[in-house]
């Protein structure tokens, strides 16, 4: 019912990976969408790490496995297709056969890809949320797969592991990577303090970082006030409103790009009532 706030509406898409579905769904809504890609996503730059874990987890020494990521499982697949086929199947078979800790739906959907399906869904997508429901595992004496986000060690998660008596084996399977050059970082930061754009809708806690990396803390800020600020979920939330940014939208649950364009369409009706983007804050 919200489908006409989004007319003519111009929108920055920080996005790489899935951008032109995100793009789609709010042209086909009417908006104007300003492509930014921030951030890329690349295979590890030495997969010899990703392929000594591969086979250990595929020699079956892993009684859990906790996916942070839907991108890492694919990673981890496409690592095996290129270098290594032969051992997709016992890849599979010790996937099918661990106990898997999934944080939130895109790991699920990958799993889905597989014919699989997880066993345990983090309480909350985050950490803290994957660690709330590994409290409920005995986990003395287990060894417990962690797909990593990124390059990120989540030092939090592995010190919550051995306490709880676990060897965690880790895995980073993908790396993230400047998209832009700074200049056109600055620049997109510019349109946004110039009240040009509606809204900026970040995907990824990556996105966030590179933006506060190429600019001042306060620059960032006063930008991203001249505008309206939607998050995918509570991860990249958190990443916004820990260096001072209001969210102005995310979705409740279902943390994907469908209902983020759902929630940008509600959050510009809103806007548009109040009489437009949020002043700029000096």
């Amino acid at each position: 019912m919200n489908g006409s706030a989004l007319q003519d509406r111009l929108i920055a898409l920080p996005e790489m990976r899935e951008l032109d579905l995100f793009a789609s769904l709010l042209e086909r809504r009417g908006a104007r969408v300003l492509r930014a890609p921030l951030v890329a996503i690349h295979d590890a730059p030495d997969p010899q790490p990703v392929l000594r874990w591969l086979r250990d987890f595929s020699a079956g020494h892993c009684h859990e496995l906790v996916l942070l990521t839907g991108e890492g499982l694919r990673r981890l697949l496409s690592c095996i297709e290129r270098h290594e086929p032969s051992l997709r199947p016992a890849f599979l078979a010790a996937l099918a056969g661990a106990r898997k800790i999934t944080r939130g739906p895109k790991p699920e959907r990958a799993l889905r890809e597989l014919g699989l399906a997880g066993d345990l869904q983090a309480a909350l997508p985050t950490t803290d949320g994957v660690i709330t429901t590994l409290r409920t595992l005995d986990l003395r004496g287990h060894t417990v797969g962690v797909q990593l986000y990124g390059s990120e060690p989540n030092e939090a998660l592995q010190r919550f592991l051995r306490a709880a008596g676990a060897e965690p084996r880790c895995v980073a399977p993908y790396i993230y990577a400047d998209a832009a050059a700074d200049l056109a970082v600055r620049d997109l930061l510019a349109r946004l303090h110039s009240g040009e754009v509606d809204a900026i809708a970040f995907t990824s806690k990556a996105q966030v970082a590179r933006l506060f990396a190429v600019a001042e803390a306060g620059v960032v800020c006063a930008a991203l006030a001249a505008t309206q600020v939607a998050a995918v979920g509570p991860v990249v939330a958190a990443a916004l409103r820990e260096r001072g940014v209001t969210v102005g939208a995310m979705p409740e649950s279902n943390w994907f790009m469908k209902p983020l364009s759902a929630e940008l369409a509600r959050l510009m009706s809103a806007a548009g009532s109040q009489g437009g983007a949020a002043p700029v804050q000096e």
